[in-house]
């Protein structure tokens, strides 16, 4: 996608500013000791679990999930939109351990997922290749990394209409849907990150694009989500707004909230509009001051399943709402932040319980338990899933990052 390139000084000091916004904010929060030792174990635990996924995976195949009443481990090709997440979690992992033998598997996994750059019929590339290749290419830089993530973020802008303002979830037979998810919030850290790379403005203005199109029209008054909204591709009105993996089309599916709450966390970052910053903190204090959220800070799949208080809990989206709580805390006031890291650190300490965290040489090689993927569809319906797993050792490595 070529375009001219033409910056603003606005744009170029908010890139700026997203770029080193992790490094130069210092929170105010001192980290738990005990939790910062428990963490340690987390990543020695995950060294150890993710040899065992590693020892049982196909040479071709990426890990999906594992269900542990039948003790069979399911598998997917590198289009599946979770290909990314065991490349990009032993890259956490080795960047925390050392062991080179999880850098080795990841740079293997990274091979068979490079011909994904060219996948133009997914929204997910930022999931798939950001995770995998942005992290190989944060740890060490390379021409061939930067390449296969511009390639990917190409890819990705083909599904964008200017018209509609967002970028294509999910391809329909019907060509009057254009359907736009709230997880699509997660793919615009590659096109951020690709025009900080390129000085090509394109990327930076579709995501930015997409992201104030969602904040229009997926949110309730209340700040929750819709999971799906159907525009008309031709003129842009939305046609309809319902649900595919939550409970029901007025719920609010779990992690769908916490897509949004990490997705605008990032948008903040990228631009310092404080229109993204206040939008994640309503999503926050929609899920925090919800009165069906447990105790213990692990939502149930849907915050309106109908059999709460027995429902299923979702440890991945937990622990995507822990490593988003850990950045918007770096970015508000002290009250808030506070609260924020102090939501994190519960969340952190239940899921590396027994409670969720798995003991080594069990669940199939994955760090957690209790996943909940698609329960309206039956699948991996409490299971372990990898980006349960990949968001749990992020939010382990910024809460341990907030020692420096």
């Amino acid at each position: 996608m070529k375009q001219p390139v033409f910056f603003t000084g606005v744009l170029l000091c908010m890139l700026a500013a997203g770029a080193g916004c992790m490094a130069q904010k210092k929170s105010v929060w001192l980290p738990d000791k005990q939790l910062l030792q428990t963490i340690q174990k987390d990543f020695k635990d995950g060294d150890k679990q993710y040899k065992v996924l590693k020892a049982t995976l196909p040479p071709d195949r990426f890990p999906k999930t594992f269900d542990p009443k039948t003790g069979k481990s399911e598998t997917s090709g590198s289009g599946w939109w979770c290909s990314g997440f065991y490349p990009g979690t032993l890259l956490y992992l080795y960047e925390q351990t050392g062991d080179t033998v999880l850098y080795n598997e990841a740079v293997r996994m990274l091979s068979l997922l490079q011909k994904e750059q060219y996948n133009k019929g997914t929204h997910d590339l930022g999931f798939m290749m950001y995770c995998s290749f942005g992290n190989a290419n944060r740890l060490k830089p390379a021409p061939e990394y930067k390449e296969i993530l511009l390639n990917s973020a190409k890819s990705l802008s083909t599904r964008f209409n200017p018209t509609v303002g967002c970028i294509k979830s999910w391809d329909s037979k019907q060509p009057s849907d254009f359907l736009v998810i709230i997880d699509n919030m997660m793919n615009l850290e590659l096109l951020f990150e690709t025009t900080r790379a390129t000085g090509d403005s394109s990327f930076y203005k579709i995501a930015v694009t997409h992201a104030n199109t969602t904040m229009k029209n997926h949110f309730r008054p209340d700040y929750s989500s819709y999971h799906v909204v159907n525009y008309n591709p031709e003129t842009g009105a939305v046609q309809e707004k319902k649900t595919a993996q939550g409970f029901a089309n007025e719920s609010a599916w779990a992690r769908g909230q916490t897509w949004g709450l990490y997705g605008y966390t990032v948008c903040y970052r990228e631009t310092k509009d404080p229109r993204y910053l206040q939008q994640a903190q309503h999503i926050a204090e929609f899920i925090l001051s919800n009165p069906n959220l447990p105790s213990d800070k692990i939502p149930y799949w849907d915050f309106n399943a109908p059999d709460i208080p027995n429902a299923l809990r979702d440890a991945s989206a937990a622990a995507i709402m822990a490593s988003a709580l850990i950045e918007l805390s770096h970015y508000t006031d002290k009250k808030s932040g506070g609260r924020y890291m102090k939501v994190a650190e519960t969340i952190l300490k239940n899921l590396s319980s027994y409670k969720y965290k798995a003991a080594p040489g069990t669940n199939g090689g994955f760090i957690l338990e209790h996943g909940v993927g698609h329960k309206p569809a039956g699948t991996e319906v409490d299971q372990p899933l990898t980006y349960g797993d990949y968001y749990f050792i992020e939010a382990c490595k910024r809460y341990k990052e907030l020692k420096k």
